[in-house]
């Protein structure tokens, strides 16, 4: 099993930036794929970013070049550097983790981008 603990959101404002982290239970070189999806009110969970444990990412559209994803195997963690915030990328951001054939999910926290 894995568990997923995720911090790092907030309010900012649009232009700001915020870095999300997930932690996850157990060693992260033994998790073929992380990422993070997201929830806008009254719309389907959709991929953001992730990232395999052979090093390969992979961003959705909306997000290339103002997202970053990484993970620091040192500290069981992956990352989501967000900067460029803009109103729409306000939602609600879950960490996933694929292991063992399994899905795991986050809590979520609240990304809320407003002046």
């Amino acid at each position: 099993q894995v568990q997923l603990v995720e911090s790092g959101g907030g309010l900012v404002q649009p232009g700001g930036s915020l870095k999300l982290s997930c932690a996850a239970s157990r060693s992260i070189a033994t998790i073929s794929s992380m990422g993070w999806y997201r929830q806008l009110p009254g719309k389907q969970r959709e991929l953001v970013a992730s990232t395999t444990n052979s090093g390969s990412t992979n961003y959705a559209d909306s997000v290339k070049g103002r997202f970053t994803i990484s993970r620091d195997n040192a500290k069981n963690t992956v990352n989501l550097q967000m900067n460029s915030l803009k109103p729409e990328d306000t939602a609600v951001y879950s960490c996933h983790a694929r292991f063992a054939f399994q899905h795991y999910w986050g809590q979520g926290t609240q990304v809320t981008v407003s002046s």
